[in-house]
């Protein structure tokens, strides 16, 4: 595999990878730009602080006075005032939505990373229970030509069970497993939000190739 990716490949599809979470963050920044938002929750924060980390987008959003977290990743952080060490797809206890409950919840590429379709559903259905106002998810699309993850074209393409068994004969044992990859298309990310009772969102699209490389939910409560 070392003589196939080299490693300017992988520099390549890492300054691909910046470009495109800066633009994700620009849509959600002119997306709530008009709109009060005291407190954000981000949901997935990772405990390293860089590009690829699941706060980059958090942490670049403005004009927000309280920011918490929930990660099944233990870290410490002063940039959140509060931190809950629990995997989003557990039940919540009255306590818990209590103290993180927030006018605007964030989730950066996430979703994809909760295993199976039926947690997919219920950790938007925990978004809800968090959400005062709006909610933000975003995910890579499954039916972009290159996994960002794997860092492979197409193969992901492929029915789940057959990728699978594809990448754990390459080598990359980690995200063969759906407990830690599970790519979403569009259909299957608006089947989420229908199955969870959510009807007022909008899907952004960010574009790579000329296909839709991330997808963005912006929703509201109704």
């Amino acid at each position: 595999m070392k003589g196939i990716y080299s490693l300017n490949h992988f520099n390549f599809v890492d300054k691909i990878v910046i470009k495109k979470r800066q633009e994700i963050c620009d849509i959600i920044s002119e997306s709530l730009k008009d709109i009060t938002i005291y407190d954000a929750l981000d949901i997935g924060t990772t405990n390293d602080d860089n590009y690829e980390s699941n706060n980059y987008l958090t942490k670049n959003l403005k004009n927000i006075s309280v920011f918490k977290s929930i990660s099944d990743q233990y870290f410490e952080d002063n940039f959140f005032k509060n931190i809950l060490t629990k995997s989003i797809t557990e039940d919540l206890s009255t306590e818990e939505i209590n103290i993180f409950r927030s006018d605007l919840i964030i989730s950066n590429a996430t979703i994809e990373h909760v295993g199976s379709f039926e947690n997919q559903v219920k950790m938007i259905k925990n978004i809800l229970k968090l959400t005062k106002k709006y909610f933000v998810i975003t995910t890579p699309n499954r039916y972009h030509p290159l996994d960002f993850h794997t860092k492979l074209p197409f193969i992901h393409w492929l029915p789940k069970k057959v990728h699978r068994k594809i990448l754990s004969f390459l080598g990359l044992n980690f995200f063969s497993y759906e407990k830690n990859l599970n790519l979403l298309s569009e259909n299957d990310l608006r089947l989420c939000l229908k199955i969870s009772g959510i009807t007022s969102y909008k899907i952004y699209y960010v574009y790579l190739f000329g296909f839709k490389s991330n997808l963005l939910v912006l929703g509201k409560i109704n």
